[in-house]
């Protein structure tokens, strides 16, 4: 288990189209672990591979009491009318907007093993969550949702935020982690 860095807004990879994954290794199921650990450490319920610096359409999500490991995900159905909500983002960290989304979605993915499997009337927080984290494999961020008048106060206030994060990295330290994931922990 390891914490990875999270790239924030202003890295390339961020604005880049993800690969479909076509191969479920040890290698993709130790990097579904590291993204939920570093998900849980920087507080966050959504997770997508462009923000860990990796570019496989793949996500993770743990919302409305729901743990999914999203891999090549597609919307293929709306339901209702938009519905408007406060979101941040761990690539934006302390970065907050109104953000207009479908009511419930529909969206059709592969789990770890690769079995295709659907989340059906998806609403609330996991509905906005997924809606959230499948535009990240498109190469898109929320404030790209945001009329041109909030997306420049939210870039304004980015400005004061990204001294922070040189390189366009976030980097979580180990004390982040959960006591029972914390390696240097000990049961003796």
């Amino acid at each position: 288990m390891s914490l990875l860095d999270i790239h924030v807004f202003g890295s390339p990879i961020l604005r880049q189209e993800t690969e479909l994954v076509t191969e479920f290794t040890p290698a993709l199921r130790r990097l579904v672990d590291d993204m939920f650990d570093t998900m849980e450490a920087a507080k966050g319920v959504g997770l997508a591979a462009p923000q860990v610096g990796r570019n496989e359409r793949l996500c993770v999500v743990d919302a409305d009491d729901v743990r999914l490991v999203v891999i090549n995900p597609e919307i293929v159905h709306k339901e209702g009318g938009l519905v408007r909500g406060e979101e941040g983002c761990l690539s934006i960290p302390e970065i907050y907007a109104d953000v207009d989304r479908h009511t419930r979605i529909t969206v059709r993915a592969q789990d770890i093993d690769g079995k295709w499997y659907e989340i059906e009337h998806a609403a609330n927080l996991l509905g906005r969550c997924l809606q959230h984290e499948i535009d990240h494999l498109h190469g898109k961020l929320f404030t790209d949702r945001l009329s041109m008048l909030k997306k420049r106060s939210a870039m304004r206030d980015w400005d004061y935020e990204k001294a922070k994060y040189p390189k366009n990295l976030r980097v979580l330290p180990v004390g982040d982690l959960p006591p029972e994931k914390d390696a240097s922990a000990s049961d003796t």
